[in-house]
């Protein structure tokens, strides 16, 4: 596996904190993202990396081992055991007067190519984890509104996922048991699924809730009246009340998006009315708002 520089990749030191971590993800992703760069390959490609790298170092737990592994950050585990492992077998034999600790075979060695493990651990071979796949999978927020099932193509094998309804846009779930595959015998990696969620809808999302403008014409707004809007999945009948003014906000409760993982639960909708001024007003018309005016005047 070629070594990459998750900290180049995000344009930090190694002394960078988690949260300058996250502040330089978070710049480079919005740069990078497939909605602001269509049909751009690099942009794409930058994105990826850009969202490997916060994989492995917003994680504190992933950065310690990447900062003493290196490519072999995944292996971290199993490298430590295996070399607790081998200590103690030294130290017994010493103790015994059987082989001591430099007989044995290179640790890394066995596990990266080279001597074969037979041998290691007397005779016993040491099992690793097989690599973790990233992917990316690009939906649009009308797919993500509710649960549904499809098919991907990973490393040429098709796999058959759920994606849950309320999904966010960079959100990661895990497939377990599809990444790449162990080594002497050692289980498979996982499969993470990055989604990037295009909006093009006249609804803006915020966690689980939706915001959209709704023009009024300034009849209604003034004398009130009833309205029909369009939610994400639907229409709503409104009541706007007289003397409405432009701006004016109302709530639509559980009309928002679906909660993820919570069957049946979802935010709210919330209206902002854009009062249109009428134009192309006839002779008649004008007349009667000049009355209006003077009427305001008295």
């Amino acid at each position: 596996m070629e070594y990459i520089d998750y900290y180049k990749t995000l344009g930090i030191t190694k002394a960078a904190s988690q949260s300058d971590i996250k502040k330089a993800f978070r710049k480079l992703a919005r740069k990078y993202h497939p909605d602001v760069n269509p049909n751009d390959a690099e942009a794409e490609r930058k994105f990826k990396e850009i969202n490997e790298a916060h994989e492995v170092l917003g994680n504190t737990e992933n950065r310690k081992k990447y900062d003493e592994y290196g490519k072999d950050w995944q292996h971290a585990d199993e490298i430590e055991k295996a070399r607790k492992a081998q200590r103690q077998r030294g130290f017994e034999r010493q103790h015994t007067g059987g082989y001591g600790e430099h007989d044995f075979s290179d640790f890394f060695e066995a596990m990266f190519g080279g001597r074969s493990t037979s041998g290691f651990s007397g005779g016993r071979q040491v099992r690793f984890r097989g690599q973790d796949y990233n992917a990316e999978l690009k939906l649009q927020l009308s797919d993500v509104y509710k649960t549904h099932k499809r098919t991907l193509k990973v490393n040429s094998k098709s796999i058959r996922i759920t994606i849950p309804a309320g999904i966010e846009n960079g959100q990661t779930i895990k497939i377990k048991g599809h990444g790449g595959p162990g080594r002497n015998g050692g289980p498979k990696g996982d499969l993470f699924i990055t989604f990037s969620i295009v909006n093009n809808t006249p609804f803006k999302r915020d966690g689980n809730n939706l915001y959209r403008t709704v023009d009024l014409d300034l009849y209604t707004a003034v004398l009130g009246g009833d309205i029909t809007v369009q939610t994400f999945d639907g229409k709503a009948k409104l009541k706007v009340k007289p003397e409405t003014q432009n701006g004016t906000k109302v709530k639509l409760k559980s009309k928002g998006f679906p909660i993820y993982k919570k069957s049946g639960q979802f935010g709210d909708l919330y209206i902002t009315y854009n009062i249109k001024t009428p134009t192309n007003l006839t002779n008649k018309e004008k007349e009667l708002f000049e009355e209006l005016a003077k009427l305001k005047a008295t």
